[in-house]
């Protein structure tokens, strides 16, 4: 998952894409090794997720893994999501359009994640249900709090660029609700995110405290 993940973000870093300086406060891929580095390291990084769920799952699961992996990752997800991310830059989304963006652009891998792991656990269809759900509002209640924090936080605090989104014509939520709404909603999302684990009982405390630190994070 974390291949994939950094995948998207040395892929994102990219002049063509939202051409950022920095990451994890240090500079971006492409700005010390050149874009066409950059290019093949998120290629490859892509290559070896799939090598090491082929190589290192399960054998019964992972047809399953590679599936669930390939249609969280590909245009029905992450990829897909930030497709529509861009072809949204200087226009107007609704709500529910934004949330769209981001169900499949940050929303699908998170969801993808706490699926992988059940799976790979034996999960029951109900148990697998319940942590997609988690996962889906999870996803939203992150980007939320990802774009509250690009309006009121420093790059020192977030080590990447902030206040950015606005300027490049991006939709965000502060845009779109206001800050106080935008919070409002994040809270909303992490309240619908634990419910939909209460099935688990104790064993999915850690899948609550994760919830938790994402909605209170200021970095």
């Amino acid at each position: 998952m974390e291949l994939i993940h950094t995948f998207s973000l040395v892929h994102d870093d990219l002049p063509a894409m939202d051409d950022d300086d920095l990451r994890r406060g240090r500079p971006t891929n492409h700005k010390v090794f050149g874009e066409a580095m950059a290019i093949l390291a998120g290629d490859a990084m892509v290559t070896m997720a799939f090598e090491l769920l082929a190589t290192d799952a399960h054998t019964p699961y992972v047809a399953t893994l590679v599936k669930e992996l390939a249609h969280a990752t590909g245009p029905e997800g992450m990829i897909g999501g930030q497709v529509l991310d861009i072809d949204g830059e200087e226009k107007t989304l609704t709500l529910d359009q934004l949330q769209q963006v981001h169900r499949m652009k940050t929303g699908a891998l998170l969801t993808a994640s706490c699926r992988l792991g059940a799976i790979s656990a034996g999960a029951n269809e109900s148990q697998l249900n319940s942590v997609a759900e988690y996962g889906r509002h999870l996803g939203l209640a992150f980007q939320i709090i990802d774009d509250v924090l690009d309006v009121t936080s420093t790059p020192e605090q977030m080590g990447k660029a902030t206040n950015k989104d606005a300027a490049a014509g991006k939709n965000t939520y502060p845009v779109l609700m206001g800050l106080e709404a935008s919070r409002a909603e994040a809270q909303k999302q992490l309240d619908l995110a634990l419910q939909s684990i209460d099935q688990l009982g104790p064993a999915a405390d850690g899948l609550r405290n994760l919830a938790k630190f994402v909605v209170e994070r200021n970095a």
